[in-house]
Order: structure tokens, then C-alpha cells, then sequence
């Protein structure tokens, strides 16, 4: 199984594979997303660890059980070789009804075939009222290539 774009990377590679990342959390399919990653994978993810597929599918699954109208940005910060810098931000609502605004950052490690094989993400929530909400469904095509995330 292969995932191109393949290693190493350019800017422009570097962004359409960040650009797929983006695209397929967005589809909140844990089988979908686990696709892009090595049988072997490793993740830290806040305060977990996972090791393989089958604990990333089901991390997923947990996650968008409890991140209710998840919609994600993600945005290219750097890229050497076989890896890639990420930070992004993503909205969510918990099951009370309280909006959430997850910033967070990622680093990414590649095999040659182009799947991950390695990911670590340090991520903060903030809690926000709904009209502070500005991340809404999928990114649309006259956003695509637009890599700007205000911060505050």
C-alpha cells in the first residue's frame, strides 16, 4: 500500500499531503483516516500513546463520539526529508453543548511509500461561545491554498 505524495518532500508535496490529512479527518471515518498510516504506526496524542491501526481507529472512534460537529483547519509549518511540521485548529461541540477550539501542533515522520509512521501532537482547548465560532464544515475550494489561521 502506498499513500503519495512520497518522500522526501517539497513545500508544494508537503502542503497537498497536509491538504489529504486535512480532507480526511474532516470525513470523521476512522477507517478512512487509519488508511494513511503504517500497520505499526506510533502516535502521542496529548496525554496517549497508541501503537498501530487498530488504536488509532479506535482512538478516532472515541474521539468524534465525544467531538461533536468536528470541523478541522490544518496548516503547513515546516517540512524536511521525510517529515513534516503541522499546526492546526479544529472546532467541536461536547455533548452539553459547549463550543471548543483545539489549537494544536503536529509532527509528522513518513516511510517511502508514504505513509505515516510516526505522529505527535500537543494540543490546548479553549472553550468558545458559538457566535465566537469561525471553522465551519470542510474548507471550501476558493479556501484551498489559503494558509492563514488567526491565532486569537
Amino acid at each position: 500500500m502506498s499513500r503519495p505524495p512520497f518522500p522526501p518532500f517539497t513545500e508544494e508535496s508537503a502542503r497537498t499531503k497536509v491538504q489529504a490529512a486535512e480532507d480526511a479527518w474532516n470525513t470523521r471515518d476512522p477507517e478512512k483516516v487509519a488508511l494513511a498510516y503504517t500497520e505499526d504506526t506510533v502516535w502521542r496524542n496529548r496525554d496517549e500513546f497508541l501503537t498501530g491501526r487498530a488504536e488509532v481507529v479506535a482512538f478516532l472512534r472515541r474521539k468524534w463520539d465525544r467531538e461533536l460537529d468536528y470541523a478541522l483547519r490544518k496548516e503547513l509549518w515546516g517540512v524536511l526529508g521525510n517529515r513534516i511540521a503541522v499546526r492546526f485548529q479544529y472546532e467541536s461541540r461536547d455533548s452539553s453543548g459547549q463550543w471548543w477550539r483545539s489549537y494544536g501542533n503536529e509532527q509528522w515522520e513518513f516511510d517511502e511509500s508514504g505513509l505515516m509512521r510516526r505522529r505527535e501532537a500537543s494540543i490546548n482547548d479553549v472553550p468558545i461561545s458559538e457566535p465566537e465560532r469561525r471553522i465551519f464544515g470542510v474548507r471550501g475550494e476558493d479556501e484551498r491554498g489559503v494558509d492563514v489561521l488567526p491565532i486569537f
